[in-house]
């Protein structure tokens, strides 16, 4: 900024000093000593947006001339989204940058259905603070897995797909552990009749599920996309799922090429019959109900069109017809 406009700037907050509304006359509310405020700051916020969350909830006066006098002090980039606590007796606008740039009480991170431990990591190790090996170590908690019966050495699938906040003293260890009983408190005790029915484990299910849920993008089509993976299932028939070849490949593509369907690895499903070891990402509730109850249809065979939707078919001449069908438009994922 150049002097002129420093000293005009300078200028504009003594005269709002003078008028009660200065970096030494912050209120909470209408006057002070109205108590605690909390003010929460989501993720890729702006510090003209943070501003406005701190005037709407009275922990600032006047959002514009506090991004003038952070700019000025030349720590208006300095932001860490979550939620903040202010003491209203003590929130002077130095005292709101302080804590601005120590950072909030608790962080916010939303996991997205369908991620994979490969988007989980490094998403909650930028949130926490922490080392991505640390949230790593915590995905292979034994006592967890154990906890679980997974026989997979990580949590892949188990963390449940929500938004949480955690306090800035959660650990890797911590926040995997609230990840985990979110899961837990999301599984239906009455769905474990439901288990004995298909003569499958709840692993059996997460997994199925979690295929589901890289596949389906209508979500009328889930339960018909799980009827699709029972009935292979049921006649013995290798599943043939993209998403476990990506899986095994470790990154994700808009194709899979013939070639990728020789990948020796237990997740190929196009290699092996049944389903893989465990989950290949994080399955949402809907996934999970679709795993567990399957539309009654006797499809066997699905073909993507462009926009998402699937066409679904019994016999394998049907399906080709159908994949002929879509062909000019895409190439489809081949079931």
């Amino acid at each position: 900024m150049r002097r002129a406009d420093t000293s005009i700037a300078m200028a504009a907050l003594l005269g709002l000093a003078l008028a009660g509304c200065g970096p030494d006359s912050t209120r909470c509310g209408v006057e002070r000593g109205d108590g605690a405020q909390t003010v929460t700051i989501p993720s890729g916020s702006s510090f003209a947006a943070a501003a406005d969350s701190l005037a709407r909830t009275g922990v600032v006066k006047h959002a514009r001339f506090f991004r003038l006098y952070a700019k000025l002090r030349g720590r208006e980039r300095a932001l860490k989204a979550g939620v903040y606590l202010f003491d209203c007796d003590l929130a002077e606008w130095p005292e709101v940058l302080r804590r601005l740039e120590t950072g909030p009480i608790e962080r916010e991170i939303t996991i997205p259905e369908g991620f994979a431990l490969a988007e989980i990591v490094p998403l909650l190790a930028r949130t926490l603070g922490a080392r991505p090996d640390s949230v790593r170590a915590a995905v292979r908690d034994t006592a967890l897995l154990h906890a679980l019966n997974v026989p997979t050495p990580t949590l892949e699938g188990y963390l449940f797909p929500d938004t949480y906040r955690f306090t800035v003293l959660s650990s890797p260890r911590d926040a995997v552990r609230q990840m985990v009983r979110q899961f837990e408190s999301k599984w239906d005790p009455s769905w474990n009749a439901q288990l004995q029915k298909l003569a499958m484990t709840r692993h059996d299910i997460i997994t199925l599920a979690s295929i589901i849920e890289k596949e389906a993008r209508l979500a009328e089509e889930r339960p018909v996309i799980s009827a699709v993976y029972h009935n292979r299932l049921r006649d013995q028939m290798p599943l043939q799922a993209d998403p476990t070849v990506q899986y095994a490949r470790g990154e994700h593509t808009e194709r899979v090429l013939y070639k990728d369907l020789e990948i020796s690895s237990p997740y190929n499903t196009y290699r092996n019959k049944g389903l893989p070891p465990g989950p290949i990402a994080s399955p949402g509730r809907a996934s999970v109900e679709a795993a567990l109850f399957p539309a009654d249809v006797p499809y066997k065979f699905f073909v993507a069109h462009p926009d998402g939707h699937h066409e679904f078919r019994r016999t394998f001449k049907e399906h080709t017809d159908a994949i002929r069908q879509v062909r000019s438009r895409t190439q489809p994922r081949r079931k």
